[in-house]
Protein backbone atom coordinates (compact mmCIF):
# COMPACT_ATOMS: atom_id res chain seq x y z
CA UNK A 1 0.00 0.00 0.00
CA UNK A 2 1.02 3.59 -0.64
CA UNK A 3 -0.45 6.27 1.62
CA UNK A 4 -0.98 9.82 0.39
CA UNK A 5 -1.50 12.70 2.82
CA UNK A 6 -2.38 16.15 1.51
CA UNK A 7 -0.27 18.20 3.90
CA UNK A 8 -1.09 21.52 2.26
CA UNK A 9 -3.94 22.14 -0.18
CA UNK A 10 -3.65 25.93 -0.43
CA UNK A 11 -2.34 28.31 -3.07
CA UNK A 12 -0.02 31.35 -3.15
CA UNK A 13 -2.75 33.33 -1.35
CA UNK A 14 -2.28 32.85 2.43
CA UNK A 15 -5.15 30.92 3.96
CA UNK A 16 -5.63 30.43 7.72
CA UNK A 17 -7.06 26.96 7.10
CA UNK A 18 -4.77 25.62 4.36
CA UNK A 19 -1.01 25.28 4.27
CA UNK A 20 0.90 25.78 1.04
CA UNK A 21 1.21 23.04 -1.58
CA UNK A 22 2.77 19.89 -0.15
CA UNK A 23 1.99 16.18 -0.26
CA UNK A 24 3.40 13.36 1.84
CA UNK A 25 3.77 9.90 0.31
CA UNK A 26 4.61 6.87 2.46
CA UNK A 27 5.59 3.53 0.94
CA UNK A 28 7.39 0.52 2.45
CA UNK A 29 8.64 2.59 5.39
CA UNK A 30 9.98 5.35 3.17
CA UNK A 31 8.65 8.90 3.44
CA UNK A 32 8.67 11.37 0.57
CA UNK A 33 7.77 15.04 0.79
CA UNK A 34 6.55 16.38 -2.54
CA UNK A 35 6.92 20.18 -2.59
CA UNK A 36 7.44 22.41 0.45
CA UNK A 37 4.70 25.01 0.70
CA UNK A 38 4.30 27.27 3.71
CA UNK A 39 3.50 25.51 6.97
CA UNK A 40 4.59 22.11 5.72
CA UNK A 41 6.38 20.96 8.88
CA UNK A 42 3.47 21.84 11.14
CA UNK A 43 1.22 19.72 8.95
CA UNK A 44 3.77 16.87 8.76
CA UNK A 45 4.09 16.88 12.54
CA UNK A 46 0.33 16.39 12.79
CA UNK A 47 0.72 13.01 11.07
CA UNK A 48 3.80 11.99 13.04
CA UNK A 49 6.49 12.90 10.53
CA UNK A 50 9.45 15.13 11.37
CA UNK A 51 11.91 16.69 8.95
CA UNK A 52 14.64 14.28 10.06
CA UNK A 53 12.40 11.34 9.12
CA UNK A 54 12.16 12.19 5.43
CA UNK A 55 13.64 9.78 2.91
CA UNK A 56 13.79 12.48 0.21
CA UNK A 57 12.33 15.82 -0.82
CA UNK A 58 10.81 15.86 -4.30
CA UNK A 59 10.19 19.21 -6.04
CA UNK A 60 7.87 19.46 -9.03
CA UNK A 61 9.01 23.00 -9.86
CA UNK A 62 10.53 26.10 -8.34
CA UNK A 63 7.57 28.47 -8.01
CA UNK A 64 7.70 30.23 -4.63
CA UNK A 65 4.52 28.69 -3.24
CA UNK A 66 5.96 25.19 -3.78
CA UNK A 67 9.33 25.87 -2.11
CA UNK A 68 8.42 28.54 0.46
CA UNK A 69 9.41 26.36 3.44
CA UNK A 70 12.28 24.46 1.83
CA UNK A 71 14.69 26.24 4.17
CA UNK A 72 12.71 25.15 7.21
CA UNK A 73 12.74 21.54 6.00
CA UNK A 74 16.49 21.57 5.36
CA UNK A 75 17.54 23.31 8.57
CA UNK A 76 15.07 21.58 10.89
CA UNK A 77 15.95 18.20 9.44
CA UNK A 78 19.61 18.94 10.17
CA UNK A 79 19.21 20.13 13.77
CA UNK A 80 16.79 17.35 14.75
CA UNK A 81 18.78 14.46 13.29
CA UNK A 82 20.78 12.98 16.15
CA UNK A 83 22.46 10.16 14.21
CA UNK A 84 26.24 10.28 14.69
CA UNK A 85 26.90 10.45 10.94
CA UNK A 86 23.61 11.34 9.20
CA UNK A 87 23.27 10.52 5.54
CA UNK A 88 22.75 13.43 3.16
CA UNK A 89 19.13 14.33 2.48
CA UNK A 90 18.28 13.66 -1.17
CA UNK A 91 16.55 16.58 -2.88
CA UNK A 92 15.23 15.69 -6.33
CA UNK A 93 13.83 18.26 -8.71
CA UNK A 94 14.10 19.85 -12.14
CA UNK A 95 17.17 21.76 -13.38
CA UNK A 96 17.63 24.80 -11.17
CA UNK A 97 17.07 22.84 -7.96
CA UNK A 98 20.77 22.82 -7.06
CA UNK A 99 20.89 26.61 -7.36
CA UNK A 100 17.84 26.98 -5.12
CA UNK A 101 19.21 24.61 -2.47
CA UNK A 102 22.61 26.35 -2.49
CA UNK A 103 21.00 29.79 -2.24
CA UNK A 104 18.74 28.60 0.59
CA UNK A 105 21.70 27.30 2.58
CA UNK A 106 23.52 30.59 1.93
CA UNK A 107 20.52 32.52 3.23
CA UNK A 108 20.69 30.46 6.42
CA UNK A 109 24.47 30.73 6.56
CA UNK A 110 24.57 32.78 9.76
CA UNK A 111 22.20 30.37 11.49
CA UNK A 112 24.26 27.39 10.37
CA UNK A 113 27.41 29.02 11.70
CA UNK A 114 25.80 29.82 15.06
CA UNK A 115 24.65 26.23 15.52
CA UNK A 116 28.00 24.72 14.58
CA UNK A 117 29.71 27.07 17.05
CA UNK A 118 27.26 26.19 19.81
CA UNK A 119 26.81 22.41 19.48
CA UNK A 120 29.80 20.09 19.70
CA UNK A 121 28.00 17.37 17.72
CA UNK A 122 27.23 19.63 14.76
CA UNK A 123 30.46 19.89 12.79
CA UNK A 124 29.35 20.48 9.22
CA UNK A 125 26.53 22.29 7.40
CA UNK A 126 23.39 20.33 6.51
CA UNK A 127 24.43 17.41 4.29
CA UNK A 128 22.53 17.56 0.99
CA UNK A 129 22.47 15.37 -2.08
CA UNK A 130 20.81 17.26 -4.94
CA UNK A 131 19.74 15.56 -8.16
CA UNK A 132 18.21 17.29 -11.17
CA UNK A 133 16.09 15.44 -13.72
CA UNK A 134 13.56 16.03 -16.46
CA UNK A 135 12.71 12.40 -17.27
CA UNK A 136 13.51 8.83 -16.38
CA UNK A 137 14.19 6.79 -13.25
CA UNK A 138 15.33 8.77 -10.18
CA UNK A 139 14.96 6.35 -7.24
CA UNK A 140 15.17 2.60 -6.64
CA UNK A 141 15.56 1.59 -3.01
CA UNK A 142 14.14 -1.25 -0.93
CA UNK A 143 11.22 -1.97 -3.22
CA UNK A 144 10.27 1.64 -4.00
CA UNK A 145 10.87 3.14 -7.43
CA UNK A 146 10.33 6.68 -8.64
CA UNK A 147 10.46 8.10 -12.13
CA UNK A 148 9.76 11.52 -13.54
CA UNK A 149 8.47 13.02 -16.76
CA UNK A 150 8.14 16.59 -18.01
CA UNK A 151 4.94 18.54 -17.45
CA UNK A 152 3.80 21.85 -18.95
CA UNK A 153 3.62 24.91 -16.68
CA UNK A 154 5.22 27.34 -19.12
CA UNK A 155 6.67 29.91 -18.83
CA UNK A 156 7.81 28.05 -15.71
CA UNK A 157 10.22 25.49 -17.15
CA UNK A 158 11.28 22.83 -16.77
CA UNK A 159 8.66 21.24 -14.54
CA UNK A 160 8.22 17.58 -13.69
CA UNK A 161 5.76 15.10 -12.27
CA UNK A 162 6.65 12.07 -10.14
CA UNK A 163 5.43 8.47 -10.27
CA UNK A 164 6.05 6.47 -7.09
CA UNK A 165 5.58 2.68 -7.18
CA UNK A 166 5.77 -0.04 -4.53
CA UNK A 167 4.31 -3.55 -4.28
CA UNK A 168 2.19 -3.06 -7.39
CA UNK A 169 0.67 0.20 -6.16
CA UNK A 170 1.40 3.47 -7.96
CA UNK A 171 0.82 7.15 -7.31
CA UNK A 172 1.49 10.06 -9.67
CA UNK A 173 1.98 13.62 -8.44
CA UNK A 174 1.46 16.12 -11.23
CA UNK A 175 2.33 19.45 -9.65
CA UNK A 176 1.18 22.53 -11.57
CA UNK A 177 0.54 21.82 -15.25
CA UNK A 178 -1.86 22.02 -18.13
CA UNK A 179 -2.78 18.77 -19.87
CA UNK A 180 0.25 17.38 -21.71
CA UNK A 181 1.63 14.20 -23.23
CA UNK A 182 4.34 13.85 -20.58
CA UNK A 183 1.81 13.65 -17.78
CA UNK A 184 -0.46 11.31 -19.75
CA UNK A 185 2.43 8.88 -20.18
CA UNK A 186 3.55 9.16 -16.56
CA UNK A 187 0.05 8.62 -15.17
CA UNK A 188 -0.97 5.73 -17.42
CA UNK A 189 -2.68 3.05 -15.34
CA UNK A 190 -1.70 4.56 -11.99
CA UNK A 191 -3.69 3.84 -8.87
CA UNK A 192 -4.02 7.54 -8.06
CA UNK A 193 -3.23 10.88 -9.67
CA UNK A 194 -2.65 13.84 -7.32
CA UNK A 195 -3.37 16.93 -9.41
CA UNK A 196 -3.55 20.66 -8.68
CA UNK A 197 -6.82 22.24 -9.82
CA UNK A 198 -8.35 25.66 -10.33
CA UNK A 199 -11.91 26.74 -11.02
CA UNK A 200 -11.43 28.53 -14.33
CA UNK A 201 -15.16 29.18 -14.44
CA UNK A 202 -14.63 31.49 -11.43
CA UNK A 203 -11.07 32.75 -11.90
CA UNK A 204 -11.61 33.85 -15.51
CA UNK A 205 -14.18 36.40 -14.35
CA UNK A 206 -12.14 38.04 -11.60
CA UNK A 207 -11.19 41.70 -12.20
CA UNK A 208 -7.41 41.40 -11.67
CA UNK A 209 -5.56 40.42 -14.85
CA UNK A 210 -2.67 39.00 -12.79
CA UNK A 211 -5.06 36.53 -11.21
CA UNK A 212 -6.78 35.69 -14.50
CA UNK A 213 -3.34 34.90 -15.91
CA UNK A 214 -3.19 31.69 -13.86
CA UNK A 215 -5.72 30.12 -16.21
CA UNK A 216 -2.95 29.98 -18.83
CA UNK A 217 -0.81 27.41 -17.06
CA UNK A 218 -2.98 25.45 -14.63
CA UNK A 219 -5.52 22.72 -15.21
CA UNK A 220 -9.16 23.29 -14.42
CA UNK A 221 -11.04 20.67 -12.44
CA UNK A 222 -12.44 19.31 -15.69
CA UNK A 223 -9.03 19.28 -17.41
CA UNK A 224 -7.41 17.41 -14.52
CA UNK A 225 -10.31 14.96 -14.58
CA UNK A 226 -9.92 14.46 -18.33
CA UNK A 227 -6.21 13.73 -17.81
CA UNK A 228 -7.14 11.12 -15.20
CA UNK A 229 -9.68 9.57 -17.58
CA UNK A 230 -7.24 9.41 -20.51
CA UNK A 231 -4.61 7.82 -18.29
CA UNK A 232 -7.04 5.29 -16.85
CA UNK A 233 -6.13 6.02 -13.24
CA UNK A 234 -8.09 4.58 -10.35
CA UNK A 235 -8.56 7.78 -8.31
CA UNK A 236 -8.18 11.50 -8.92
CA UNK A 237 -6.93 13.32 -5.82
CA UNK A 238 -7.44 17.06 -6.20
CA UNK A 239 -5.37 19.64 -4.31
CA UNK A 240 -4.03 23.24 -4.50
CA UNK A 241 -7.58 24.59 -4.83
CA UNK A 242 -8.04 28.00 -6.44
CA UNK A 243 -10.17 29.58 -5.19
CA UNK A 244 -10.05 27.84 -1.82
CA UNK A 245 -12.41 24.93 -1.41
CA UNK A 246 -15.23 26.19 0.83
CA UNK A 247 -16.85 23.73 3.26
CA UNK A 248 -20.14 22.59 1.81
CA UNK A 249 -18.99 22.98 -1.81
CA UNK A 250 -17.21 19.63 -2.05
CA UNK A 251 -19.97 18.02 -4.11
CA UNK A 252 -19.88 20.91 -6.56
CA UNK A 253 -16.21 20.24 -7.25
CA UNK A 254 -16.84 16.49 -7.45
CA UNK A 255 -19.64 17.06 -9.96
CA UNK A 256 -17.33 19.10 -12.19
CA UNK A 257 -14.73 16.31 -12.11
CA UNK A 258 -17.41 13.68 -12.80
CA UNK A 259 -18.20 15.33 -16.15
CA UNK A 260 -14.83 14.01 -17.39
CA UNK A 261 -13.76 11.23 -15.03
CA UNK A 262 -15.60 8.05 -14.14
CA UNK A 263 -13.36 6.92 -11.26
CA UNK A 264 -13.09 7.83 -7.59
CA UNK A 265 -12.63 11.54 -6.82
CA UNK A 266 -10.86 12.53 -3.58
CA UNK A 267 -10.68 16.06 -2.16
CA UNK A 268 -10.72 17.68 1.22
CA UNK A 269 -8.91 19.74 3.82
CA UNK A 270 -5.26 19.58 4.81
CA UNK A 271 -4.32 16.16 6.22
CA UNK A 272 -6.81 14.32 4.01
CA UNK A 273 -5.44 10.80 3.52
CA UNK A 274 -5.86 8.35 0.66
CA UNK A 275 -4.67 4.73 0.69
CA UNK A 276 -3.67 3.32 -2.69
CA UNK A 277 -3.36 -0.43 -3.19
CA UNK A 278 -2.23 -2.52 -6.14
CA UNK A 279 -4.76 -2.49 -8.97
CA UNK A 280 -6.23 -5.76 -10.15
Amino acid sequence: MIEITLLGTGSPIPDPNRAGPATLVRARGQVFLVDCGRGVLQRATAVGVGAAGLSAVLLTHLHSDHIADLGDVLITGWVTNFAPDPAPLPVIGPPGTADVVAATLTAFGHDIGYRIAHHADLNTPPPMEVHEYTHGAVWHRDGVTIRVAPTDHRPVAPTIGFRIEADGASVVLAGDTVPCAGLDELAAGAGALVHTVIRKDIVAHLPQQRIRDICDYHSSVQEAAATAQRAGVGSLVMTHYVPALVPGQEEQWRALAATEFSGQVELGDDLHRVAVTARR
